[in-house]
């Protein structure tokens, strides 16, 4: 299937759960966390976790919102600014552990109740990112998915691009290479050795071959480069990117 075709209701409602296990093993991964560990640094350069904490849970509100959105067809109030949105995190980021996690915990209540009322003719409905680029309700799913894998790792309690589940994975390389390949990323060919697949993203250039969680891992900024067959590798631009063809 196209990266951006709709989904069917079977594979809508797989989406959806796979939101939930990474939900939920990121709330596990978080049980007993103390005060002192809130305040400690994130693998984020200038984040703590309790940083990472406070914007996963305000991505989870974002996300609601944009469900909500393809709903009722109407925006709940105006957006905040990215300016207003990071005087928040910083001064949000300063609470115990405890509120830091009854919070997201909240936060993800609401969006998984949200999903659970959107009438099934609105997830394509189409709805904007804060960044400005559109896409159906369906891929807020996609994007919650990301956000809670990707900052999982980020929290550095011990999660590692290793335990990325294979299918994130595998769809996370989807998009980000045919992003790449449109915008002439200088790379010829991506191979995830584990995985079984690869992306031809240029007609020249070096190969990069490695399990797909180091692949990905590099792409977004979590990890080092692989070793490079055929040439030197470029820096990879910022992550993650709108898909590619997009919705307009």
């Amino acid at each position: 299937m196209p990266l951006t075709a709709d989904p069917s209701r079977v594979e809508l409602a797989a989406l959806l759960a796979d939101v939930r296990g990474s939900a939920e093993r990121l709330v596990a991964g978080l049980d007993g966390l103390t005060d002192r560990q809130a305040r400690e640094p994130s693998a984020l350069a200038g984040w703590s976790r309790a940083h990472v904490i406070t914007h996963l849970a305000r991505s989870a509100d974002a996300y609601r919102r944009l469900l909500a959105t393809a709903r009722t067809g109407v925006e709940p109030g105006p957006r905040a600014d990215a300016a207003a949105l990071d005087r928040a995190l910083r001064a949000e980021a300063e609470r115990g552990a405890a509120e830091l996690l009854m919070d997201l915990r909240c936060s993800l209540d609401g969006l998984f109740d949200e999903a659970a009322v959107v009438p099934v003719d609105r997830w394509t409905a189409l709805v904007s990112a804060l960044a400005g680029w559109r896409h159906p309700a369906w891929f807020t799913l996609h994007r919650a998915r990301r956000e809670l894998e990707t900052h999982h790792v980020d929290l550095d309690l011990g999660r590692t691009t290793a335990d990325w589940p294979a299918g994130y994975v595998a769809w996370a390389l989807d998009t980000t290479a045919a992003t790449l390949a449109a915008r002439d990323f200088p790379v010829a060919r991506l191979e995830a050795t584990d995985l079984g697949r690869a992306w031809t993203l240029a007609a020249t250039g070096p190969t990069v071959r490695g399990p797909g969680h180091l692949l990905l891992a590099w792409l977004a900024g979590r990890g080092p480069a692989p070793q490079p067959h055929g040439g030197r590798l470029p820096t990879a631009p910022p992550w993650p990117l709108p898909p590619v063809p997009g919705w307009g």
